[in-house]
């Protein structure tokens, strides 16, 4: 079981990035895939999550309306597409998969399975 996050780097503010989480070793039977960030001094943030059935979606307050989650399951991939990026988006980001959890409900900030992280800075 893996996951692996790309895109990540250094925006100016307003700036966007579209990071990938490419997962093998399992199918479609999660319940819910998402990302989460870490940022230093700071508590774990669920920022957003897809269903299994991609029917449902669900984000963060701090992101709602900049940030797009999508999946491609032919390619076993999840997006994660951030606009008007602002200095506070900056942390770790880590996408997850969890087949206990429901991504109507809430945004998890713990998964089963996560993957080793990629960062974003904002700043000019």
């Amino acid at each position: 079981l893996q996951l692996v996050e790309s895109g990540g780097g250094l925006v100016p503010p307003g700036g966007s990035l579209r990071l990938s989480c490419v997962f093998s070793g399992f199918g479609t039977d999660y319940n819910t895939i998402g990302w989460f960030r870490q940022a230093p001094g700071k508590e774990r943030e669920g920022i957003s999550c897809i269903s299994n059935s991609g029917v449902s979606t669900n984000y963060a307050d701090s992101v709602k309306g900049r940030f797009t989650i999508s999946r491609d399951n032919a390619k076993n991939t999840v997006y994660l597409q951030m606009n008007n990026l602002k200095p506070e988006d900056t942390a770790v980001y880590y996408c997850g998969a969890d087949w206990g959890q429901y991504c109507w409900d809430y945004v998890p900030w713990e998964y089963d399975i996560k993957g080793q992280g990629t960062q974003v800075t904002v700043s000019s």
